[in-house]
């Protein structure tokens, strides 16, 4: 991406090496106790699994940070935290990314005869402190509508390259973008609206509709990436690909495949690999909000 030049968020704050703090929580679930649920260090797809799940489908984590290990205790950072310059460049890119993300939907939400209110961002290490409850790195990204922030450990890009073989910076910039998403999702009203319903419905419903708002969520981020580079000439060849790459990766089916050797998709709470390419995909073709309905099609045709 071309981001010489770009200015930086001031919607940015820098929690790293502050440590979390506070008490443990649970684990992590959709609508209100409903969908995947991590009951410890030694379920089956373990930590590092479920933050790749949780990845790009942090959703609002009013209603993920729930029940499961009541005794888990967050740690708290290295008081003598000292970022390298990687990290420095990180937060950066990420500033200069939410930035990118706040002149876009202050477009749009004009051309809507709205004023966008940008989400903060919190940097974090290690663990942190939430409106919505405590939260370690293994979860990756994630949206808390309580406060209106995106959190992340900035230390999630570097798994995305090595562990997960989704690296470049299109493929970072898709990770907020989507969180970024989920923040829009919230202003519109659809966030609530769709966990309101994920509680008054069958777990199987739940898990639908969950995927529905994730992949929204996907196709907003593709919305961003195209107004983006509208205002900046901001892709280079392979950017969208690299972004197409990283939403293969964090599919259901992909991730399902990769802990158990087979997929449930009864349980598919983000969509599948597939279906994630093709809404970000479709986004930033379109750039158009009304393209973005996830909710009206019939199940079988996202």
């Amino acid at each position: 991406m071309r981001l010489n030049g770009r200015r930086m968020s001031r919607n940015v704050v820098d929690r790293r090496g502050s440590g979390g703090g506070g008490s443990g929580f649970g684990g992590f679930n959709f609508g209100g106790g409903r969908g995947m649920k991590l009951t410890g260090a030694g379920s089956i797809i373990g930590f590092l699994i479920v933050g790749a799940i949780l990845l790009l489908g942090g959703g609002d984590a009013t209603q993920i940070l729930n029940g499961g290990m009541q005794n888990f205790q967050i740690q708290t950072s290295d008081p003598n935290y000292t970022p390298t310059a990687h990290e420095e460049e990180l937060a950066e890119f990420a500033s200069q990314i939410l930035a990118g993300t706040e002149d876009v939907w202050s477009e749009k939400f004009r051309e809507m005869g709205r004023t966008y209110v940008p989400p903060k961002m919190v940097l974090f290490t290690g663990s942190v402190q939430s409106a919505c409850g405590g939260a370690t790195a293994s979860v990756g990204p994630f949206y808390c509508s309580a406060d209106q922030t995106i959190y992340i450990d900035l230390s999630f890009f570097d798994q995305m390259e090595h562990e997960m073989h989704a690296g470049g910076d299109f493929a970072y910039a898709y990770v907020i973008a989507h969180e970024v998403g989920h923040h829009v999702q919230y202003l519109l009203g659809t966030l609530d609206q769709a966990h309101s319903a994920m509680a008054r419905t069958s777990e199987t419903e739940a898990n639908r509709i969950s995927v529905r708002t994730e992949l929204q969520a996907d196709y907003y981020a593709g919305v961003w990436a195209h107004g983006d580079n509208e205002m900046f000439n901001s892709l280079e060849p392979g950017d969208i690909e690299e972004g197409l790459n990283a939403a293969s990766k964090i599919g259901d089916d992909y991730l399902q495949k990769q802990a158990y050797g087979y997929t449930q998709p009864e349980t598919f709470n983000h969509g599948r690999s597939d279906q994630r390419v093709r809404w970000l995909k479709k986004g930033a073709e379109s750039g158009s909000l009304s393209g973005g309905d996830t909710f009206s099609p019939s199940y079988s045709s996202l």
